[in-house]
């Protein structure tokens, strides 16, 4: 399956969901992007920047560099933090890190009025087929 198409289905699946994309850490690059509405390049670009500062900023490194001194975890470039939710005033942003490759995230927006329980559960169960598609 396409990643185009694997994004399609997990918005489809995920509640509420407006938006989804797939994105290299590492490059900065947005991979995969499906939204309901139309956004400028720039706003996309943005949520690729956003999400690797997220996971890979200087802090949240320093943040995981102690939390895993402190619980005697050896450095073997591991990351603590593997998800992250943000509330906005209408949205709810999910953020999860790939499990296959830790330098991919997957961003997905939806609706406030979802339930985070299951926003959750089936963005966790659509991370496997995305990196699949990769």
């Amino acid at each position: 399956m396409s990643l185009d198409n694997a994004i399609q289905n997990a918005i489809n699946q995920v509640p509420e969901c407006v938006a989804a994309g797939y994105v290299d850490m590492s490059t900065g690059m947005l991979l995969g992007v499906k939204t309901i509405d139309s956004h400028p390049q720039q706003v996309l670009d943005l949520v690729a920047a956003a999400t690797a500062d997220l996971f890979q900023g200087s802090n949240v490194v320093a943040i995981e560099q102690m939390f895993r001194k402190s619980r005697g975890i050896s450095e073997d470039g591991a990351h603590y933090f593997q998800e992250i939710i943000v509330f906005s005033d209408n949205l709810l942003h999910v953020f999860l890190r790939g499990r296959k490759y830790a330098e991919h995230a997957v961003t997905f927006v939806c609706r406030k009025n979802a339930n985070i329980g299951m926003v959750l559960t089936k963005s966790r169960m659509s991370l496997s087929t995305l990196e699949d598609a990769i």
